[in-house]
């Protein structure tokens, strides 16, 4: 018995032993330190100096980045002759507008609405000429050939008129010939754009190459450089003048035109009387050269129309 209670004595030692041991190291403050300092903390302290020097450097970072975000801000306010060449049209309306025009009796100035005054203006477009002189300027669109440009072309060299034509990418490739003629006889050659789209319906990207790609094709074909655009269909927005105000041109617009891009019901008449009824000054024509109506009336426009005192102009002379 006594045998017994010895042996379970001993064992209570043993097991009592054992679990202290396995407490205390689990304690153990050491083992918990060297746990800490396993990955040890790789930020160092700066110095009070370098912190100033950090600070400063954010801070002009910070500054810098307000310089630019505020010079952007002043390149979108275009009532000056800088402008931002990376073309930044952030906040810039892209509402779609349709140039369109009250007419009025008596050889007066046609009526536009005063927000697309307001843009003319801002944008340094064009829509007439000086209302107060008898001058008008003669522009046709030539988004493809319909046989009758050079007919035109022989009716402006026997009047000694000179007009702009605004012209397209594939008029270009298809009519090099006829681009060319224009350009040896003084006319005015513009940009009506590489494929004719609604400017304000695609990417500011969209529209730079839109203008720029057709500027390279006529300057390859020419040598020389274009300063005039027409936007396809007279469909515009605050961006897209922007746009093109930034890339180096004058938009230019209209204030007397006819649906002559189809057969006109009166024929050659219809276009006679139509222009003779709204001419005055100051007045930019858009006859499209497509119409073979407007061919047909034009050496008669062209003679009543100085008959009555007005002279030819280009858009050259509004730009001097």
């Amino acid at each position: 018995m006594l045998k017994k209670i010895g042996i379970l004595f001993f064992i209570s030692i043993l097991v009592f032993s054992t679990a202290s041991c396995s407490f205390i190291k689990t304690k153990n403050p050491l083992n918990d330190e060297k746990k800490s300092v396993q990955k040890p903390n790789v930020n160092v302290k700066t110095s009070s100096s370098d912190v100033s020097k950090d600070a400063k450097d954010k801070s002009a970072e910070s500054e810098a980045k307000d310089t630019t975000a505020n010079k952007g801000t002043v390149n979108n306010t275009v009532n000056n002759d800088v402008y931002n060449p990376q073309i930044n049209t952030d906040g810039l309306d892209n509402t779609l507008y349709g140039w369109g025009m009250r007419v009025l009796p008596d050889h007066k100035t046609p009526e536009i609405t005063s927000k697309a005054m307001s843009l003319i203006k801002k944008y340094d477009g064009i829509f007439t000429g000086d209302t107060t002189k008898k001058y008008v300027y003669l522009t046709f669109d030539e988004g493809y050939e319909n046989g009758y440009t050079p007919k035109i072309l022989d009716i402006l060299k026997a009047n000694n008129v000179k007009a702009a034509f605004f012209v397209t990418g594939p008029y270009i490739k298809e009519h090099g010939d006829l681009v060319k003629r224009m350009v040896a006889e003084g006319h005015i050659v513009g940009n009506h754009t590489v494929n004719h789209p609604s400017l304000p319906k695609i990417s500011d990207e969209k529209v730079k190459s839109e203008i720029t790609g057709l500027a390279e094709m006529f300057k390859e074909l020419t040598g020389k450089d274009m300063h005039y655009l027409r936007p396809p269909m007279g469909e515009y927005s605050e961006r897209t003048l922007y746009i093109t105000k930034s890339l180096g041109y004058k938009t230019v617009f209209w204030s007397l035109a006819l649906a002559d891009w189809q057969p006109l019901p009166g024929g050659p008449d219809e276009s006679y009387n139509t222009v003779m009824n709204r001419i005055h000054p100051g007045a930019v024509i858009l006859l499209h050269a497509v119409s073979k109506d407007d061919t047909m009336a034009l050496d008669r426009i062209l003679k009543d129309i100085k008959a009555q005192g007005y002279v030819f102009k280009t858009l050259d002379d509004l730009s001097k």
